[in-house]
């Protein structure tokens, strides 16, 4: 056992949606299977995924979801030998506020929009090159591409039997899966359910959303009413592995998830609902491995309802089978692996 501590500072709310957090979460787990010890500072909104996805007890430092107080409590936390930030708000003056000359300080970004002062910085988009932080972060050693994308170990434990099930297309679909995020923004799930062509919803719907999140009461109705819908709440990563393995198709939000997808060959509409997703969801798109739809412009669900209309389901596999391509779902182990080669090497060495 390694005895190294590392401190977890990730962005989270009901706008933000819970992708750092779990993608923060994912390489705890990668970290502490190499004998680390993570410490998350903890909002509430943080404090409740950690109670509901983190499987390994990672410690956590409580704060208000305050500014002032999240920069100061970090900035006196002293006895750890890292310090992860996965938060779009932050950027070179934070970072430096909050690590210490001895401390290696390592980013998971997407956006490459801002300066950082990191040792080690993931992004896994794509289109990422390191010419995209030549001048953003000079002094880090860059983890580029979706072979670092941080995916929960039980999607890479599934990879085999999923791709297996996919090398032939089935003449029908059998269930389709449909997974907007932790948060629902705005209700996305009940409006993309509700623009779902026929055909799709007598196939047979699993949807992944929250039991407190705004569209599930209405979709509770639609189920009680005779659709073929099955809402899944609270599904852990193994759960959710096998249930994307059985899936033939899906419509999933830009993001951590994307990846997960992938990994199990998936193919998937991708929806866009933040900035962030746009650019990965883009790339993926050129690369023939998903279907973008961007669902802040006019007229989004009439361009969503055309494109369901418009891919055969072995579009679906062959986008699925492009994607699985680009991601084996092992990038938070090779993220834990060179973070903590370089901490026992001398850490900003």
């Amino acid at each position: 056992m390694s005895g190294l501590r590392a401190l977890f500072v990730c962005d989270g709310s009901p706008a933000v949606g819970g992708g750092h957090v779990m993608r923060s979460l994912t390489l705890a787990r990668a970290l502490g299977a190499r004998g680390w010890r993570s410490t998350f500072l903890a909002d509430p909104f943080v404090d409740g995924l950690l109670d509901r996805f983190d499987p390994i007890g990672c410690d956590r430092i409580p704060v208000e979801n305050q500014w002032p107080e999240t920069l100061a409590v970090a900035a006196q936390a002293d006895g750890f030998d890292a310090v992860v930030f996965d938060h779009f708000h932050m950027a070179f003056e934070h970072e430096t506020h909050v690590s210490r000359p001895d401390v290696l300080s390592a980013v998971i970004d997407d956006l490459a929009n801002r300066p950082h002062a990191a040792d080690l910085l993931v992004d896994c988009n794509l289109q990422r090159t390191a010419a995209d932080y030549a001048e953003l972060a000079p002094e880090a050693e860059l983890l580029l591409g979706p072979a670092y994308a941080p995916v929960r170990p039980e999607f890479a434990v599934q990879r085999e039997r999923a791709l297996g099930r996919r090398q032939q297309t089935p003449a029908e679909p059998g269930r389709i899966l449909i997974s907007l995020g932790l948060t629902d923004l705005d209700g996305i799930t009940e409006q993309v359910v509700g623009a779902l062509p026929p055909s799709w919803i007598s196939a047979g719907l699993d949807v992944v959303i929250a039991r407190g999140a705004p569209s599930w009461p209405a979709l509770e109705r639609l189920a009680s009413r005779g659709a073929p819908i099955t809402l899944h709440s609270h599904l852990d990563a193994a759960a959710m592995a096998e249930l994307m393995v059985e899936c033939d198709m899906a419509v999933g939000a830009g993001g951590s998830s994307t990846w997960e997808r992938a990994t199990l060959g998936l193919g998937t509409i991708t929806v866009i609902l933040a900035d962030n997703q746009m650019p990965g969801a883009r790339a993926l798109e050129r690369f023939g491995a998903t279907v973008a739809v961007d669902l802040r412009e006019p007229h989004a669900m009439e361009t969503l309802v055309e494109v369901l209309r418009r891919e055969a389901l072995d579009a679906f596999w062959a986008m699925g089978r492009k994607a699985a391509d680009l991601c084996d779902g092992l990038g938070a182990r090779r993220t834990a692996d060179r973070l903590t080669a370089r901490v026992q090497s001398g850490g900003r060495q």
